[in-house]
């Protein structure tokens, strides 16, 4: 590793699973969890915001499309308690609510914790 970088590296590291900010070399502000880390990037779970939240998951309307849950149609009888059966719904995914973002901790200036609640 860089050891231009190191400094970076150590704070992410600190702060792994944390909700932060971070500013990168080019004055953009990016909030976020700090999910993953190696030596040359940052991996950030960003919020989606509006409606990008509420976009369905892709793998939803196959499940809603083929009848059953998980999109595995033919198994079992409805109404018997497996995975997908029951009410309409049972088994999709919720709506995403996360984006995964990759940083090089080359872009990196600042990272700052943000309280969560």
């Amino acid at each position: 590793m860089n050891h231009d970088y190191h400094h970076i590296y150590e704070l992410c590291k600190s702060h792994m699973h944390s909700y932060v900010l971070v500013e990168t070399v080019d004055g953009s502000k990016i909030d976020g969890i700090v999910t993953g880390l190696d030596d040359e990037y940052v991996y950030i779970a960003v919020p989606l915001g509006g409606s990008e939240a509420t976009q369905p998951n892709p793998h939803q309307h196959m499940d809603r499309q083929s009848g059953y849950g998980y999109g595995y149609p033919g198994y079992g009888s409805p109404g018997y308690g497996y995975p997908g059966y029951g009410p309409p719904g049972y088994g999709a995914y919720p709506p995403r609510r996360f984006q995964r973002l990759i940083l090089p901790l080359a872009a990196l200036t600042a990272l700052s914790v943000l309280p969560w609640y």
